[in-house]
């Protein structure tokens, strides 16, 4: 069954090294979506890293593939190789032209959501005042249903993600979140969320930060509690993993250009901090252990394969094609 990792977070840099990548590949991970830029990363830092991370995937076929169908990853695994898709957070790269969604999903971004944080043309943050899905939003999203990008709607406001599942014509998925039940923090979602992801056909897929789980050292057992509750609300059909690990590397700076308020993008009361710097992660080591932290959750064999992999392929399934 395939290792699935929905959303971790390389450095911004060209000069980026894909160590962490091959500690997925090593740790029995087969598909990695790896997050290319967000709201406040322009143009000029966003396509250079996207140039270095295919170019680098591309320089080593015997390790990496950049997929365009599930049967491209299913073939990766038998060869021993990691599939790398990118994820692209936030409207503001598309620079208000929906056609941009289809040549970044030439370029290999494989997912996308329309905010990050705070509100936009397009679509409203979670950390801003609700505002919904605009006009230019529903272009955008009848424009990723036609390219095969997924709709991701983490960091994205209640309203704006309800709207989204309702004018979405494919599965709709959370690449990163967590239940606001268990911890009330603005970057969670509430059980309408949920139950509106899952009637899309989507998927809820945990996040490992630490102050959206609610404790200091997250661990494979505190993922598998918030995985129990999505599941116990909407079957484990509709859950999944995404660890959204910051892999920071010394003497690279991937902080966008000035004018950059990290206060604003995260801001200050929602216990962010200095910016994410001070975020801790759950482990990529939690993928090997995730299978028996989930089997204490009472789950089965066909769940836990569901759950790490298998219903994130479904939905690429139907939405990529192929």
């Amino acid at each position: 069954m395939i290792r699935w990792e929905a959303h971790t977070c390389l450095p911004l840099h060209p000069d980026a090294s894909f160590a962490p990548l091959e500690r997925y590949r090593t740790a029995g991970v087969h598909y990695v979506s790896i997050n290319v830029g967000m709201d406040m990363n322009p143009l000029t830092q966003i396509l250079p890293v996207i140039a270095s991370f295919r170019a680098q995937i591309a320089g080593q076929p015997d390790r990496y593939v950049l997929p365009d169908t599930v049967a491209d990853i299913e073939r990766a695994r038998h060869e021993g190789k990691l599939a790398v898709g990118f994820d692209l957070e936030g409207a503001l790269p598309l620079l208000e032209r929906a056609e941009m969604v289809a040549l970044y999903r030439d370029l290999g971004v494989r997912q996308m959501h329309f905010a990050y944080n705070r509100n936009n043309s397009v679509a409203g943050g979670c950390h801003d005042t609700p505002q919904g899905l605009t006009a230019l939003g529903r272009r955008m999203v009848e424009a990723a249903n036609a390219a095969g990008v997924i709709l991701d709607c983490s960091h994205t406001e209640r309203r704006t993600t309800l709207d989204m599942m309702a004018h979405s014509r494919q599965p709709v998925v959370f690449s990163h979140a967590n239940p606001l039940a268990l911890v009330d923090h603005g970057r969670n979602i509430t059980d309408e969320q949920i139950r509106a992801c899952a009637a899309t056909g989507g998927v809820v897929c945990i996040s490992g930060v630490s102050r959206f789980l609610g404790v200091e050292q997250p661990s494979a057992d505190d993922i598998a509690r918030h995985m129990a509750y999505v599941a116990e609300r909407v079957g484990p059909q509709h859950v999944g993993l995404g660890l959204d690990i910051g892999f920071g590397e010394p003497g690279l700076n991937d902080d966008p250009p000035p004018p950059f308020d990290p206060a604003h993008w995260w801001p200050l009361a929602e216990g962010y901090g200095d910016g994410i710097r001070q975020m801790r992660y759950a482990p990529l080591d939690t993928w090997r252990q995730m299978p028996d932290a989930l089997r204490r959750m009472g789950m089965g064999t066909d769940d836990i394969d569901a759950i790490l992999g298998g219903n994130m392929a479904r939905v690429a399934r139907q939405v990529w094609g192929g």
